[in-house]
């Protein structure tokens, strides 16, 4: 530790059991130190920031009274673990936060006995550690389990179902609500209001927590060490145990100006400079599929006033923001609550209007039973816009849209769409909006466009019709989504190798187009389908297609290209699809090997 080192304490801990051997007094310092180092590790690396400056605090309270990794910590969602993660023995990995071999973003059990539960989506904790607490008791244990939420995960009905289970229980826990009025965005709705009047009152009587068998502690002020381990200590020593949700006030993007002055409180940055939080700007390039998709349901809705926007939380994420700007009354932010967005836009159908869920493809995973039973089986024409569809980069397997195409294309009545880029994302939001036969959705992925020259309108496609790009012989490559480039550039590689490939865009994974398929194997000797999904997805409905209607004629040979089964770890995206064995020099070998292999046959 050098003499002029800017965070002296800290250096001098590397797991909590070194900060517990320091005096109350010093923590102060510590937490000084601790948001120091958040600050200049962010700045020179990006990723989610705001958060995690709100809870430094409360971060260095906890693992200074419990005695972690024994007594159990879980972050809820895991934006806010990066303080966490420097004070737990992984300070000097932090700068490689999000990037490839590097710590993840998120709370991850593999990657630190710290981290009990794994959290990249939101409001699993108090379940989580409920599970915990009783099977500590069941066990005999008399170690603590502490699950701390943020007000914005308050919002989501399972929060509510844990809480409501943990008072009949009353199991020894402790929720820790961290309440910063904010998730992504704003916090909404009438919990949050609750939530305010609490912190004026300063009353924890007669709340909806006590009335749900918890003791409800505080508000307490979430920056101030001292207090909070006091609180801290009073709740972990109380012989009486059960059930405690502890009130903790915090502002998000505390103690750095720049992030407290953002609107969305620096929640998730890029590299900045450390004296003015300007952030690096990337190089301009094609405008990104959410700018499109945004746009483009604009320019639906000005000429449709029918249209109607729902997101659970992410307006900025999902392009609502713009949506919502121009039109107010017609986009609604439900808050953390999949579930409730998708049968809200299905009353919102059931009355004639015309609702776009926009939702990414990992959180409308949270919300599939109501897909099902609330949509599709009452084939009501709710327009599901899946953001995030494919792999993700530094967000990893747990914001991976890789599943949807299996999970949708099962459903009687869907209809179902890729992108293949952004002037194709423009006509799918035209065709979502002039569809009323039932559910439809589309899929398009994070990031910039191509490129290509945008439609200043939609038009509308026909349902289930696919269409040819380049025509060749021996081949027929048919790609689902943005694959169709690398399907274009391993045409031009096998072209070079004297083999001849037709490239089509299936444009609808369902219905699939069984015309444009029997011209396809009629005319070509090998059959490639290529997706941005999971097995079970698009190629498995070819597959099956082609073996009910006896089209699998000897000779004919068929390879279905699709996401590998396992969860992919964060990287660049370009380098997850290499690594997934879907980038244009896959393709090529794919098809190059059957060649190889038929010429040996016949040899």
């Amino acid at each position: 530790m050098s003499d002029n080192s800017r965070t002296p304490l800290l250096d001098a801990i590397k797991l909590p059991a070194d900060l517990r051997r320091l005096e109350k007094s010093r923590l102060k310092q510590v937490s000084d130190e601790l948001r120091s180092e958040l600050i200049h590790a962010v700045s020179e690396t990006g990723g989610h920031f705001g958060a995690g400056l709100g809870v430094v605090e409360l971060t260095v309270a906890l693992h200074y009274v419990f005695k972690t990794p024994e007594d159990r910590v879980i972050w809820d969602v895991g934006h806010q673990a990066y303080p966490h993660k420097i004070l737990t023995g992984r300070r000097a990995r932090i700068r490689t936060i999000r990037k490839p071999g590097g710590l993840s973003g998120f709370t991850r059990r593999s990657e630190s006995p710290f981290d009990p539960f794994g959290a990249a989506h939101s409001s699993t904790s108090v379940s989580a550690g409920l599970g915990m607490a009783v099977g500590r008791d069941l066990l005999g244990k008399d170690n603590h389990v502490i699950a701390v939420i943020g007000d914005g995960a308050m919002s989501a009905g399972m929060a509510y179902e844990a809480i409501n289970n943990a008072g009949a229980l009353g199991s020894r826990l402790l929720v820790v609500l961290n309440d910063n009025d904010m998730s992504i965005a704003p916090a909404t709705g009438a919990l949050n209001k609750h939530l305010n009047e609490l912190t004026v009152t300063k009353s924890a009587e007669n709340t909806l927590f006590e009335k749900l068998g918890m003791r409800h502690v505080g508000p307490v002020d979430g920056h101030d060490v001292d207090a909070l381990v006091k609180v801290l200590e009073q709740i972990r020593d109380d012989p009486d145990g059960g059930p405690v949700l502890l009130h903790v006030v915090t502002r998000k993007g505390h103690g750095y100006p720049p992030a407290e002055a953002a609107a969305d409180k620096g929640h998730a940055v890029s590299k900045f400079d450390l004296a003015t939080g300007v952030q690096a700007k990337a190089k301009a390039g094609a405008p990104t599929y959410t700018r499109v998709f945004a746009d483009s349901l604009i320019a639906e809705a000005k000429a449709d006033p029918r249209i109607v926007a729902v997101t659970a939380a992410m307006p900025s994420g999902t392009g609502l923001d713009l949506f919502g700007k121009a039109f107010p009354e017609r986009t609604f932010d439900v808050g953390i609550a999949e579930q409730h967005a998708v049968t809200f836009a299905a009353g919102l159908a059931a009355e004639g209007l015309k609702p776009f869920a926009v939702i990414y493809s990992t959180f409308l995973q949270r919300a599939y039973d109501q897909v099902v039973h609330d949509v599709a089986i009452q084939n009501l024409p709710v327009r599901f816009a899946m953001d995030r569809a494919g792999l993700v980069g530094a967000d990893g397997a747990t914001h991976a849209g890789s599943f949807d195409l299996a999970y949708l294309c099962c459903l009687p009545n869907f209809v179902v769409m890729a992108a293949a880029n952004e002037a194709e994302l423009v006509h799918m939001v035209a065709t979502a909006a002039a569809y009323d036969k039932g559910p439809i959705a589309l899929r398009y992925p994070r990031g910039e466009g191509t490129g290509v020259a945008l439609p200043e309108r939609g038009e509308v496609l026909p349902i289930g019709k696919g269409r040819v790009v380049r025509e060749g012989k021996e081949v027929a490559i048919l790609s689902l989504g943005t694959r169709l480039a690398a399907a274009l550039e391993a045409a031009d590689q096998l072209r070079a190798q004297g083999i001849s490939c037709t490239v089509a865009d299936a444009r609808f994974a369902k219905p699939v187009d069984e015309e444009l398929v029997r011209r396809l194997v009629r005319n070509h000797g090998m059959l490639v389908t290529i997706e941005e999904g999971s097995v079970g997805g698009f190629g498995s409905h070819v597959l099956h297609f082609l073996a009910n209607e006896g089209l699998l004629r000897p000779g004919l040979e068929v390879r279905t290209m699709t996401l590998p089964d396992v969860f992919q770890e964060h990287d660049d995206p370009a380098r997850q699809y290499e690594t997934a064995g879907l980038a244009a020099a896959d393709i090529a070998r794919v098809v190059a090997a059957h060649f190889v292999k038929k010429a040996s046959a016949r040899g």
